[in-house]
């Protein structure tokens, strides 16, 4: 069994990334149901608009000086390439981030803009990609969930959850790779141990379910993970991402497309966010599967907000 990571390496990167990523608020939403306070963790506030800087930043900062100079590589839907592409920029590390086609425009001039050398491949090939251009040019590779380092950083927003809300009952989060559900499951877990935490994923995409409720991992295709309008929840566990599912984690449910859509309108109306699709996951959860989750003090991490303007006008 992969080695899980501890609340000691949450708290760790919380201190490298002092100045970096920011501690984003935790927000009370009177729209919510007043026998399930709801509260928000609008990850969608941070500089590259998604909880992606958090893992990013911690796994480039924990490479050796002499890794750093050669520059870094990753696989990304694009969020963990605009936050590689950023971090890399304020730390002056050349970045190559692979993309697949169909990743939203926005995404990808926004890496672009940071400096970031962009490729884009077939979905099904990314990582593959990837690996190909680490081991052509000697990068090392900062992937997007896979790594203890960035999981630890996305833990941070589990440490900030526990500490603002140490009463908090429920914990819905989104999960497509499984970093940021197995960091913020460790820190809460540690620090408020009666709390749930819970995955949401599409049923578009609902691998990590599947895979969840198994033991074994279950990869769909690309195709089938395609569908999902929620394009940053298209990836996969690994065994890695599992292991702290299964030790961690009390139970991942699906929302419906149009629930989802439904939920990114009701962020903006209800809670004044932009939240992209991937984002507003948790929260079509919390409004549609109240007789799935545990009752009480829930909070919802919106886990980004970078979108097309196009398709936000459409949904809202």
């Amino acid at each position: 069994m992969p080695e899980l990571i501890t609340i000691d390496d949450v708290r760790s990167a919380a201190e490298l990334l002092r100045g970096t990523a920011v501690r984003t608020p935790l927000l009370p939403c009177l729209a919510g149901d007043p026998d399930r306070p709801l509260w928000i963790k609008p990850e969608s506030l941070q500089p590259t608009g998604a909880f992606k800087i958090r893992g990013a930043t911690n796994a480039l900062l924990r490479l050796t000086k002499q890794e750093r100079e050669r520059g870094v590589v990753t696989h990304s839907s694009g969020n963990h390439a605009q936050a590689l592409a950023y971090a890399a920029k304020v730390t002056g590390v050349p970045a190559v981030v692979v993309v697949p086609y169909g990743t939203p425009q926005t995404k990808i001039d926004a890496a672009r803009r940071h400096g970031a050398e962009i490729v884009q491949c077939e979905l099904a090939v990314r990582q593959e990609t990837a690996e190909a251009i680490s081991r052509e040019r000697g990068l090392p590779m900062v992937p997007p969930y896979d790594h203890p380092h960035v999981i630890a950083g996305q833990g941070t927003a589990g440490l900030e959850i526990a500490e603002d809300l140490p009463e908090v009952e429920l914990v819905l989060v989104p999960v497509s790779g499984g970093g940021l559900l197995s960091g913020v499951a460790t820190a809460i877990k540690a620090l408020c141990p009666a709390a749930k935490v819970v995955g949401v994923e599409p049923e578009l995409a609902a691998d990590a379910q599947a895979s969840y409720r198994s033991g074994v991992l279950d990869r769909w295709s690309a195709e089938q993970r395609g569908r999902t309008i929620a394009d940053g929840l298209r990836s996969y566990l690994s065994e890695l991402t599992l292991a702290h599912l299964r030790a961690r984690v009390d139970d991942i449910v699906t929302v419906t497309e149009d629930e989802i859509t439904s939920a990114v309108g009701w962020l903006a109306h209800n809670a004044r966010l932009v939240a992209e699709p991937s984002g507003a996951v948790p929260l079509a959860a919390y409004l549609n599967r109240a007789d799935e989750l545990p009752r009480g003090r829930t909070v919802v991490v919106v886990s980004g907000g970078n979108m097309d303007a196009e398709l936000f006008a459409k949904l809202v």
